[in-house]
């Protein structure tokens, strides 16, 4: 059961990463968004949803590869998580000029 928590938590993360790309940054609170100029919202929301994307992919394929074995599962999470945090932070500096 904790395994199938995975790949749905990797769907809901990737489903919300793509929408976010698609330049629909609602999904995003409302204080990471707030001072994002009009015409930065679809580079925003590229840049954020980008980093969603990663991390959902990784949690969908640490499930396959939890089939094999747990390490491979760690070696593919953990690098797609911090790439992904680093797509959203990179973001937030850069459009929202702060994580908060």
């Amino acid at each position: 059961m904790d395994n199938l928590i995975l790949l749905i938590l990797g769907l809901f993360i990737s489903v919300l990463g793509i929408t976010n790309i698609k330049g629909n940054i609602s999904t995003i609170h409302s204080y990471n968004r707030r001072k994002v100029k009009e015409e930065d919202i679809p580079r925003y929301g590229k840049v954020v949803g980008t980093g969603t994307l990663i991390m959902g992919v990784s949690f969908i394929l640490g499930y396959i590869a939890l089939f094999w074995s747990e390490t491979a599962m760690a070696v593919i999470i953990l690098p797609g998580v911090v790439v992904g945090l680093g797509f959203m932070l990179y973001g937030q500096f850069k459009y929202n000029k702060g994580i908060f």
